[in-house]
């Protein structure tokens, strides 16, 4: 008797102690969410907008932290996160780079939306310059595929000369860009690719505080100021349009070979070859730490070139909606691949979940590297430095939008997944950053 009631004495003290350590565990955390709470809720900054915040333990598949997760906000080039997933799904390992038929003594061929093809700022695929020059067929460029239109929904027209909103092109060559230099105090300037060295004008009108250059909004037509004739050195980096005859000249000059333009009707993808290469890794990385919007844009393209045989976003976007996204916890609201459109409108619980997939699939580690990382790469090489890094984050802005998502590495090593909106804002940028900067820096030391 004496022993039952000891052993029952026993197991009532183990049930009390667990229950006292089980209220202690429910104590931290809730003082846990209140302080975090009061960060992000009684926020001076960010009561200067409208904030929306989530924050996911995916190893316990629970959410630590929930505002406005479900409401609306313009995301800016977070929408690139989408695109980041949507081109690892569709395109895997290896992306199109170049389609062609053989037609009697002809080889029609046709761009698949490469953003890398003959790009100054990656290492060079030789695999279509190659295959090109070894053709013993006549060369003809075709357009045929391109159903898109060059600007996004919702772009700003008058953005056209701006390095950040480019044009979108079935076929890139040299990024798109044309790039002047003067690289010493001389006179003149030099354009690359040097065909453009005759496509450019002088108008005395421009504006004089600086050399400045400037493209015709219809054409591949340039014209520069009096500034750029003579003086100190500088750059300056121009999209220039698509146009088949043009490519068929750029080529001509790269392959030392003719290249003609031959119009055609839609071909059937069973019925053309594609040469396929490897996907560099700088790749992604450019798209996301550099928040390239060329690459966004083209990777899409590319996406739907190898889903449709033709190039269109809309049907990319269609696509990875009803099958990549289909579990999304709130509809898309999707209309391009780089964030530059306000018709975009993602909410953070959605964002939470394709980061969520990107960390299930991905390696950590690769997934690190092509994320920004706070203090040493991208958009936030200059924000949420620490002794060991902490944030891997993709950024988003445009006037009165700033978005950070991505992941938190706290101190114990547990990975968490973010996502701050903020819309609608007058405030700073750099104070709504500082003020993030607190609350995750909060994050990493107590979680």
């Amino acid at each position: 008797m004496q022993l039952a009631t000891t052993n029952l004495m026993k197991t009532l003290g183990i049930s009390i102690l667990l229950l006292i350590c089980q209220h202690g565990f429910a104590q931290l955390a809730a003082n846990k969410q209140g302080a975090l709470n009061n960060l992000v809720e009684k926020s001076e900054v960010f009561s200067k907008g409208f904030t929306g915040f989530v924050l996911f333990d995916p190893e316990n598949q629970q959410f630590v932290y929930k505002k406005d997760a479900d409401r609306y906000f313009t995301p800016a080039s977070n929408t690139k996160i989408f695109t980041l997933y949507t081109s690892l799904k569709v395109l895997g390992e290896t992306m199109p780079a170049l389609r062609y038929v053989i037609s009697g003594d002809s080889l029609i061929f046709w761009g698949t939306g490469n953003p890398v093809f003959l790009h100054p700022d990656f290492q060079q695929d030789t695999t279509v310059v190659s295959f090109l020059k070894s053709r013993k067929e006549k060369l003809f460029f075709s357009g045929h595929n391109f159903k898109d239109e060059v600007y996004g929904p919702g772009w700003s027209w008058d953005d056209y000369n701006s390095t950040y909103q480019p044009e979108k092109s079935p076929f890139p060559m040299y990024g798109n860009m044309v790039r002047f230099e003067r690289s010493s105090v001389r006179e003149g300037f030099m354009a690359q690719p040097a065909f453009f060295n005759n496509r450019i004008a002088f108008n005395a009108r421009l504006e004089m505080k600086r050399p400045e250059i400037v493209r015709h909004i219809d054409d591949n037509t340039f014209e520069y100021n009096p500034r750029a004739l003579t003086g100190l050195p500088f750059k300056q980096e121009l999209f220039f349009r698509f146009e088949p005859g043009l490519i068929a000249k750029l080529l001509t000059d790269t392959l030392g070979v003719p290249v003609g333009v031959m119009d055609m009707n839609d071909v059937k993808p069973s019925a053309a070859y594609t040469i396929n290469v490897p996907i560099p890794d700088t790749l992604f990385q450019r798209l996301m730490q550099d928040s390239d919007n060329f690459i966004a844009e083209q990777m899409l393209l590319m996406c739907s070139e190898k889903l449709f045989g033709a190039q269109k976003a809309e049907e990319a976007i269609d696509y990875a909606t009803k099958n990549i996204y289909r579990d999304a916890p709130s509809e898309l609201r999707w209309v391009d691949g780089s964030g530059l459109s306000r018709y975009n409108l993602f909410t953070p619980r959605t964002v939470i979940k394709v980061l969520e997939k990107l960390h299930r699939e991905v390696s950590q580690e690769r997934l690190f590297r092509i994320f920004p990382t706070g203090g040493e790469t991208g958009t936030i090489r200059s924000w949420y430095k620490g002794k060991t890094p902490y944030v891997h984050a993709k950024t988003g802005t445009l006037n009165g939008v700033h978005c950070l998502s991505g992941y938190l590495v706290t101190k114990k090593n547990k990975t968490l997944i973010f996502s701050f909106m903020h819309n609608n804002y007058t405030i700073s940028t750099n104070t709504l950053k500082e003020e993030m900067d607190k609350v995750l820096k909060w994050i990493v030391e107590n979680y």
